[in-house]
């Protein structure tokens, strides 16, 4: 029995006292009661207290822990909590602390991620439903007698959804006046994906509007507001402060480029090998590595917890499951097509080095705004830096980073936007596809050659120069099925058996006399394509790749052999 095998039954015997996995699930309350797997990130606590800032930013990619660690501060310290949800923890060995703050401050909580319409009156409406909730958890803890009169009308208009643009802009600092005369404690404020009605709005056109919203929201509650202890805020992107945090004086930003609160956010090598130990999977590190690890904040390599969760989880289900993009199936990832699609020729070969596992050199401008981010590639490459989809790998001298793509899941978001790129740029071209196909009709070799050199050159390569002969000949070959399935009346056959083998191409065009083999090589050199395509045409004579078709009644058959090396093909053809 392997090691693996062994791990897996030590597994099963365990059975049911394993913890389960919180796959989906950022409720800290929920996680800790329900006795699920918890990566303790309590330490955050601690290192945000001695930070003393008034106001914190913490901006990081997508599916990273933020929104579990906001609920699990509101846990720490909200006046009424359960303290035992923190025993066993990071947190609970610091006594002092935990006497003076644990379950000892109101705190108001706002989520942003749901902000969203086509509209702004639409997102609004959205906003409006969030802060009527959150209306709703405070009444529930003060009650009537807490509504003092001079506030009860603007109060009740928020809690029956009733309110203006201008009562929700004073909703938060309002909140926190309710919270802070109740309690006669100053208010903890945690505003969770601060940055996603800008984002929706940024995409929908209402851009303006929605930054005048926010900017008055967050304005009056976190600038010269007595009743507020701190407040935290987590998003994606650190939007300009001149944008919608104008005016505002102890404002820290913790980016993926500050070492201060690093660990916190993603797991740590140690974490992913620890929890991959505790279900059985120790085996599977060095997958688990290669797919999701790379994210490097600061001076601190950490993995994407949301896919080795998964992972984690798909492994208890099938101990032989194979790595999925995770973290890509949570999003469009529209802003890898934005850039593909804004690309120059420079900007193309610098993709191609990057899917190739190599760096580039860019500047790097951690303080957009949404509006400013089109305006230049430049731009876009920061955005790609900021949002995860590319990390840093150092800095030179000038401070210019090393950017290269994190992982190998990131990896294949950028293969597959780029292979969407070229069917929309290439197959997309009727007229240009319909003559690309007259040419394996007539037998002009020279024609679909030129095609082919001028479609290569101008399409952005995802071959490393690591993969194997067979994969690099697999990719031309599912590019040349791409091409000849734009003529929609033809049947077109992919490793198709015929004679003594499986030929890579078969085409049955709608004239019922002709046939099209096709054989696919990779050349070493370029000097070596002319070579690649006799011993494509040989392999078809020799292997008579042309039977099935002979066998159909097809007579005139044509056989193409095409080489590729690079971006750079030949193409021979002869009657079989």
């Amino acid at each position: 029995m392997s090691n693996k095998e062994h791990a897996i039954a030590s597994v099963a015997d365990r059975g049911s006292n394993l913890k389960d996995l919180p796959i989906g699930r950022d409720s800290f309350e929920e996680i800790r009661y329900g006795g699920f797997y918890y990566v303790d990130k309590t330490g955050l606590v601690k290192a945000l207290l001695q930070n003393r800032n008034k106001v914190t930013l913490f901006t990081r990619p997508r599916r990273f822990g933020k929104t579990l660690n906001m609920r699990m501060l509101q846990s720490f310290f909200e006046v009424g909590t359960d303290k035992g949800l923190f025993d066993g923890l990071e947190i609970a060995s610091e006594q002092k602390l935990c006497e003076e703050y644990l379950g000892k401050y109101p705190v108001v909580f706002l989520t942003l991620k749901d902000v969203d319409g086509l509209n702004f009156a639409s997102a609004l409406h959205k906003l409006r439903k969030i802060v009527q909730e959150e209306a709703d958890r405070i009444y529930a803890k003060v009650g009537a007698q807490g509504i003092f009169e001079s506030v009860r009308e603007d109060f009740f208009r928020l809690y029956y959804g009733k309110a203006s643009l201008e009562d929700i802009q004073n909703s938060l600092r309002l909140f926190t006046r309710i919270l802070c005369r109740f309690y006669n404690q100053k208010v903890i404020l945690l505003i969770d994906e601060y940055d996603v009605p800008l984002d929706k709005a940024f995409n929908n056109g209402y851009y303006e509007e929605m930054v005048s919203c926010i900017s008055g929201l967050f304005g009056q509650a976190l600038k010269s507001n007595d009743f507020l202890h701190f407040a935290v805020l987590t998003g994606c992107l650190r939007i300009s402060k001149e944008s919608i945090f104008t005016g505002l004086n102890n404002f820290f930003v913790d980016s993926i480029v500050e070492n201060r609160f690093n660990e916190y956010f993603g797991f740590t090598d140690g974490e992913v090998r620890e929890l991959l130990a505790y279900y059985g999977f120790a085996d599977c590190y060095d997958v688990a590595r290669e797919w999701y690890d790379g994210y490097r904040f600061g001076g601190l390599d950490v993995y994407c917890p949301w896919d080795v969760v998964n992972y984690a989880g798909s492994l208890r289900a099938d101990a032989s499951a194979l790595p999925q993009p995770y973290w890509i199936n949570t999003s469009g990832n529209a802003l890898v097509r934005r850039f593909i699609d804004r690309a120059d020729k420079t900007t193309q070969n610098e993709l191609e080095r990057l899917v190739a596992g190599e760096p580039i050199e860019k500047a790097i401008n951690l303080n957009l705004t949404y509006n400013e981010i089109d305006n230049s590639i430049e731009n876009l490459w920061s955005v790609l830096f900021t949002t995860g989809y590319l990390t840093s790998d150092g800095r030179s001298e000038g401070g210019i980073y090393r950017l290269k793509i994190p992982n190998s899941e990131v990896r294949e978001i950028f293969v597959q936007q780029i292979q969407a790129w070229f069917k929309e740029r290439f197959v997309h071209d009727v007229q240009s596809m319909q003559e690309f196909c007259h040419s394996f009709l007539t037998g002009d070799a020279e024609d679909i050659q030129n095609r082919l050199n001028l479609i290569l050159s101008r399409m952005i390569s995802v071959l490393d120069n690591r993969v194997r002969k067979a994969q690099k000949e697999n990719f031309y070959h599912g590019l040349l099925l791409g091409l000849l399935r734009s003529e929609t009346e033809w049947l077109i056959l992919s490793n198709v058996e015929s004679g003594d083998g499986f030929c890579d191409i078969m085409v049955e065009p709608d004239d019922l006399d002709m046939g099209i083999v096709i054989e696919v090589k990779y050349a070493e050199s370029i000097e070596k394509l002319d070579e690649a395509c006799n011993v494509a045409l040989q392999q078809i004579r020799q292997r008579r790749y042309d039977e099935r078709l002979r066998n159909e009644g097809r007579s005139k058959i044509r056989a193409f052999g095409i080489a590729f090396c690079r971006k750079r093909c030949r193409v021979a053809c002869a009657d079989c």
